[in-house]
């Protein structure tokens, strides 16, 4: 397989994986994509902070992570990280957003990963949901 067709595949894969998430909810799941830019020589420092608290604090709150990118060559200031978490509903996500943000851990683990700076320049958020005509299609809710 070549690198293209490979590149191609992970999203497929990655949000193939979360069907089994989508099938157990009564409402329409969200896809939620976010970008982050960072500032220069702190991309390490973010994906660390990810790796060893960030998803270990989603999962707490209900935050589906569905797959997680680095860009290959970025270009100044554009997003150096991205991914894509579902989200049972909108409201949901709001909910669960609000309470990671005020996780005592959450807290904690931002400060202390921004000891010597700021670490994200921007986030971009984006929320989405499956087309009909989407070849990958969430199952009917039961």
């Amino acid at each position: 397989m070549d690198r293209r067709t490979l590149l191609q595949s992970l999203p497929w894969l990655a949000v193939a994986g979360e069907m089994v998430f989508a099938q157990n909810t009564t409402t329409e799941t969200v896809y939620e994509l976010r970008q982050y830019s960072v500032y220069p020589g702190k991309l390490d420092a973010l994906l660390a902070r990810f790796r060893n608290h960030t998803i270990r604090i989603f999962d707490r709150h209900e935050i589906r992570s569905v797959a997680y990118w680095t860009a290959i060559d970025p270009p100044p200031d554009s997003p150096a990280l991205i991914y894509i978490l579902a989200h049972p509903s909108r409201d949901a996500a709001d909910k669960n957003w609000s309470a990671f943000r005020a996780d005592p851990d959450w807290i904690k683990a931002k400060a202390d990963s921004e000891a010597g700076g700021q670490i994200v320049s921007k986030v971009q958020s984006t929320f989405m949901k499956l087309t009909d005509f989407s070849p990958l299609k969430a199952p009917p809710a039961p």
